[in-house]
């Protein structure tokens, strides 16, 4: 019998939620999670996923932090997509995020518990984006956005097959 919480994997792992392992992470699991994730609890013109976004991120910023821009959100493949004002609810949540986002980083020498403010700067502008593309309704100003201009590009979803390649693809660039 299990008694810790765990989620299951596309590769059929089992994710321990509270007691997380290294041999647990897989990037095919974190990439088909993210992409079959839509951003926004799905509140959007059409879906949009986790992955793209975290593509997006990847693209704005110096190669030396693209794998980490590229990971930055990769615990939503385990735990779910939040939406911010949810998260702040509940702060033994945050602890359990920055758990897995810490064996993350050490399965893929990757530092995700500090993030460069780079990585951070370019997660608004993704954001400020999104909101402009796919939330054609949410026409109220969000404090985080002041000041943040977005692409000057239109996002164009990708379907969430097409987003899980091309997430595994820049990975594994990346990884060289």
């Amino acid at each position: 019998m299990i008694d810790s919480p765990y989620v299951s994997t596309f590769l059929g792992h089992r994710f321990f939620l509270t007691r997380p392992h290294i041999d647990d992470v897989a990037i095919e699991d974190i990439a088909h999670g993210l992409a079959y994730q839509c951003r926004f609890n799905g509140q959007t013109r059409e879906f949009y996923s986790v992955a793209q976004h975290s593509l997006m991120v990847m693209q704005l910023v110096p190669a030396p932090l693209r794998l980490a821009a590229l990971l930055h959100d990769a615990a939503e493949a385990y735990l779910g997509d939040m939406v911010k004002p949810l998260k702040n609810l509940f702060p033994e949540f945050s602890v359990i995020e920055a758990r897995v986002m810490q064996i993350i980083g050490a399965r893929f020498a990757v530092d995700l518990e500090h993030l460069d403010p780079a990585i951070k700067a370019a997660d608004l502008v993704a954001l400020a984006t999104e909101k402009r593309d796919l939330m054609p309704h949410s026409t109220e100003a969000w404090a985080n956005l002041r000041d943040i201009r977005p692409l000057p590009d239109s996002i164009r979803p990708l379907m969430p097959v097409d987003a899980k390649s091309a997430f595994l693809d820049s990975f594994r660039q990346l990884r060289g």
